[in-house]
C-alpha cells in the first residue's frame, strides 16, 4: 500500500507534468512568448534546478561527464522543441493526450519489436487504444491543427525513447540533470540567434509562465518524480502517468478558458483505458 507521504509527492509530480502543458499554453497564448525562446528558457532554467538538486543530494561527487549522454540529450531536445511548437495550434488537453498516448505506444512498440509476446488481453487493450486514437485524430486531419498533432506525436515518441533509454539508469536524477545541462549551450545559441535576427515579443507574464514551466513543472517536477519513483511499483508509476492528460484538461478549463468536448472525453477513455488494460495485465504477470 502506498503511504500518504509517497502519495502526496506522486500527486505533486503528476500535477507538475500536467502544469507543463498549461504553462506552455499560457505562455504561447496571444503570442506572449516565441516558442523558440520558450524552449530555450525552459531548458536552461530546468538545467539549473536539476543541477542544484544533484548537488544537494550527492554534493560535488558526481561529475558532469558521468551524467546523462548526448543520445539522451538529443531525444530530450526533440521532445522539448516539438512540444513547444505543437502548442501553437493545440489546446491543453489535446496536446497532453497525444503526448502521453505516443509515449506509451512507443514503449509498448519497443517491447513488441524486442520479441515480447502479447497476451489476448494486451492485444485487446492495444486495439482499443488504436481505435480511440484513430477516432480522435480523424476530425483533426482537415484542420490546421494536424501540424500540431504531428509535432506532439514526435514529442511523445522522443519522450518514449528517452524513457526507454533511462529505464536502466542507476542515477536517473543525475542523468536527467546531465542531459539538460548538455543542452545549455544549444539553448543559449538558439536564444541569441532568435534575439539577434528578430525582436520576439516577450511579455512579463509570458516570461513568468516560461520560468514556471522550467523551474517548477520541469526541474522541480522531475526531481520530485525521481525521488518518489523507487517507492512505486513500475505498473503503478506507468498507470499513474496516464492521469496527466486529465489534470492537464482540467487546468486548461480553469486557467486557459478551454472547453472539453464529448469527442475528447470518448477518445481519451478509449486510448487511456486500452493502455491501462495492457499495464494491469503486465503487472499481474510480473
Amino acid at each position: 500500500m502506498i503511504g500518504l507521504h509517497t502519495l502526496f509527492f506522486t500527486l505533486v509530480a503528476l500535477f507538475a507534468f500536467a502544469a507543463n502543458s498549461v504553462f506552455c499554453r499560457l505562455a504561447l497564448n496571444d503570442e506572449q512568448v516565441d516558442p523558440t525562446v520558450f524552449t530555450a528558457i525552459r531548458l536552461l532554467s530546468a538545467a539549473l534546478v536539476l543541477w542544484l538538486a544533484v548537488i544537494v543530494k550527492s554534493g560535488n561527487k558526481t561529475k558532469l561527464s558521468s551524467m546523462g549522454s548526448w543520445r539522451g540529450a538529443s531525444l530530450l531536445f526533440i521532445y522539448a522543441a516539438c512540444f513547444s511548437f505543437a502548442y501553437l495550434t493545440l489546446n491543453t488537453a489535446t496536446g497532453a493526450l497525444v503526448l502521453f498516448a505516443c509515449v506509451q505506444f512507443t514503449m509498448l512498440s519497443a517491447g513488441i519489436l524486442a520479441g515480447k509476446t502479447l497476451s489476448g488481453v494486451e492485444k485487446l487493450g492495444i486495439g482499443i487504444s488504436i481505435i480511440g486514437f484513430v477516432y480522435f485524430v480523424l476530425p483533426e486531419l482537415s484542420t490546421p491543427g494536424v501540424i500540431g498533432l504531428l509535432l506532439m506525436a514526435c514529442s511523445g515518441v522522443a519522450w518514449g525513447g528517452y524513457s526507454l533509454l533511462g529505464a536502466g539508469s542507476k542515477s536517473p536524477l543525475a542523468d536527467t540533470a546531465g542531459n539538460f545541462i548538455r543542452l545549455a549551450p544549444v539553448s543559449i545559441v538558439g536564444l541569441l540567434f532568435v534575439l539577434t535576427l528578430s525582436f520576439p515579443h516577450l511579455s512579463t507574464a509570458g516570461l513568468l509562465y516560461t520560468l514556471a514551466s522550467g523551474v517548477l513543472a520541469s526541474g522541480a517536477g522531475y526531481a520530485i518524480w525521481y525521488y518518489v519513483l523507487p517507492k512505486l511499483q513500475p505498473s503503478v508509476a506507468a498507470v499513474s502517468q496516464l492521469s496527466v492528460p486529465i489534470w492537464a484538461a482540467l487546468g486548461g478549463v480553469i486557467w486557459v478558458g478551454e472547453s472539453v468536448t464529448s469527442h475528447l472525453v470518448t477518445s481519451s477513455g478509449l486510448i487511456l483505458g486500452g493502455i491501462v488494460l495492457v499495464l494491469v495485465k503486465r503487472a499481474k504477470n510480473s
